[in-house]
């Protein structure tokens, strides 16, 4: 055991600052911690976003297997299970999704990155916002009426795992936009720690067939959700030269609604 905590102490040291990072929790500063509050090292953390992520998801299918005991409907227990990984989170991805929908209004990149870096709130963000989380509660609602509130927390953890690990993507493969902010505070991945990431996103995408969902869909899905986030990375490289941080909020958000959408393709309702 004394052999086996050293080694132990350097991924419970990143999982804890990255769980800080993600989330808005209450983390109290452990003794094994050197600086509690400095960003997460992503060059090396990255290997344990995909147990944070599922940490984090699982907070959500808390949510929506209480209200599936209190005898809610699909719909509004899936509103609620989102809201309570949006007060967990701080919507952090979502202020994301927000920016960069906006800076899709300016035509110059420079603009862009303002529009990007300010906290107001404009019409393409707001559009983003409600479409977002409408599809994802859409999504949610569908697959607990067609496999079971148990299958949809399932889909909510293996989501909340796999759209983390797809939103590091623009950071692995963009430059910064910008000379600061979170994109270039954020090391990138290296590919060995995000090929381990992809590799442990895909176990715990296992709760999908252990669900009753199938191979199939679970791996349909992860193909989306992969997709979604490329998309994303693309238009940042085309209208903005690089990433940001916002870009990576966008990208899992794309990630995730890729993801909870692929697991209804080819379901039946009944």
């Amino acid at each position: 055991m004394d052999k086996i905590t050293p080694l132990l102490l350097p991924h419970a040291r990143d999982l804890i600052a990255v769980l800080r990072f993600y989330t808005r929790l209450p983390i109290p500063a452990l003794p094994f911690e050197t600086d509690p509050h400095a960003m997460p090292d992503f060059e090396r953390g990255a290997r344990v976003l995909p147990i944070a992520g599922g940490l984090i998801g699982l907070i959500g299918a808390l949510a929506l297997g209480f209200c599936a005991a209190l005898g809610l409907p699909a719909l509004p227990a899936a509103i609620l299970a989102l809201a309570a990984l949006t007060i967990a989170t701080g919507a952090m991805h979502e202020d994301g999704l927000a920016d960069f929908a906006d800076s899709f209004g300016a035509a110059e990149r420079a603009r862009k990155l303002e529009i990007m870096q300010d906290s107001r709130l404009g019409t393409f963000g707001a559009l983003a916002l409600v479409a977002s989380f409408g599809f994802r509660a859409a999504a949610l609602a569908a697959l607990a009426e067609r496999f079971g509130f148990g299958a949809a927390g399932a889909a909510l953890i293996a989501s909340a795992a796999v759209s983390r690990t797809a939103g590091l993507l623009p950071l692995f493969l963009l430059p910064p936009a910008r000379p600061d902010g979170a994109g270039k505070a954020a090391a990138a991945p290296s590919g060995e720690a995000l090929n381990l990431a992809a590799g442990l996103s895909t176990l715990i995408a296992l709760l999908i067939p252990a669900a009753g969902m199938g191979f199939g869909r679970m791996f349909l899905a992860l193909a989306l959700a992969v997709g979604g986030a490329l998309g994303v990375t693309a238009l940042a490289r085309r209208a903005l030269g690089g990433q940001t941080g916002d870009v990576a909020g966008a990208a899992q958000q794309l990630a995730e609604i890729a993801f909870l959408c692929g697991l209804l393709i080819g379901a039946r309702a009944g």
